[in-house]
């Protein structure tokens, strides 16, 4: 499936939190299966007459408070002052905001969306301004009072335990290997002791992450694990893998670790996604700290 269609498959999966779009994966307590929805989605995509669009997780580079002032004028008036929907999409919305590329909000405002009052700006902004609210809209997905985005380096090999003083999270794993994420939520919120391993690609991280997490993606080399295993504990502390397919990455670095004599490991059952989707909170994470060859 192309990268523009998950944005379709995410959002038929898991909402449009404060909308009236509902999620639909039974996981989260929908009548669908991920595979009938990647049977929808795809069966949409044969629906009309069009080239795929394949945005990359690329960051767009814009002036958040350039754009702040071009939302204002050109797009309160139908999308809200506060992000809060009109005659346009409620964009106030962090499952949405989450999950959606800074190349795919930047195409709509560009090129507009067919069949709605969305219309093309490529004529009416400069780059400069469109950039800019692609910009503005990506430092809203944790809030739209957020005056400037909050942004988390990746944690320092020393401090991959979250709340280490702590005692241990413990819980009800499911079919012995997944938690919950109202389970995760409620030991974070608690400051049980845990680490969070985020196994999908960089550029994913930087968008939005679980607060604490450690960006782990699935193809990092397994066989340069004793490197990282000397900075993880091994100890009682529960290790929980999360990737947004919901699972597959997230089973796949599980697996990995466990081979290598980590048994105190999950994975998060509903992904980042339904996470996302259930309004638990997340950060940006900051790209000025990490190597060009990270983000691949």
């Amino acid at each position: 499936m192309s990268s523009g269609m998950f944005e379709i498959s995410y959002a038929i999966s898991y909402g449009r939190l404060g909308t009236p779009m509902a999620a639909y994966l039974d996981e989260l307590g929908g009548p669908l299966s991920k595979r009938e929805i990647d049977d929808l989605t795809d069966w949409l995509r044969g629906q009309v007459a069009l080239e795929p669009y394949n945005p990359s997780f690329d960051a767009v580079a814009g002036d958040i408070e350039v754009g702040k002032a071009v939302y204002a004028e050109h797009c309160a008036t139908c999308h809200g002052t506060s992000g809060e929907g009109g005659t346009g999409t409620a964009l106030g919305n962090p499952a949405m905001l989450s999950l959606t590329s800074d190349q795919f909000l930047k195409f709509a405002i560009e090129n507009g969306r067919d069949g709605t009052d969305m219309p093309a700006f490529d004529e009416t902004l400069s780059t400069d301004e469109i950039d800019g609210v692609t910009a503005f809209l990506r430092s809203r997905a944790t809030g739209w009072a957020v005056e400037k985005p909050v942004l988390r380096a990746p944690p320092a090999a020393g401090d991959y335990v979250l709340n280490p003083d702590s005692p241990l999270a413990t819980f009800d794993l499911k079919e012995d290997l997944y938690v919950l994420s109202a389970d995760l939520l409620k030991a974070l919120e608690e400051k049980k002791r845990v680490v969070l391993l985020d196994t999908r690609p960089m550029s994913q991280w930087l968008m939005v992450n679980i607060e604490g997490s450690v960006p782990l993606p699935y193809y990092y080399d397994f066989s340069d694990f004793a490197v990282l295993a000397k900075d993880l504990p091994n100890d009682g502390t529960m290790i929980i893998s999360y990737c947004e397919c919901p699972r597959a990455a997230a089973e796949y670095v599980n697996d990995k670790i466990r081979k290598h004599g980590f048994n105190n490991t999950a994975v998060l059952w509903e992904g980042i996604g339904g996470w996302v989707s259930f309004g638990y909170p997340v950060f940006r994470g900051e790209a000025s700290v990490l190597d060009a060859a990270d983000l691949q």
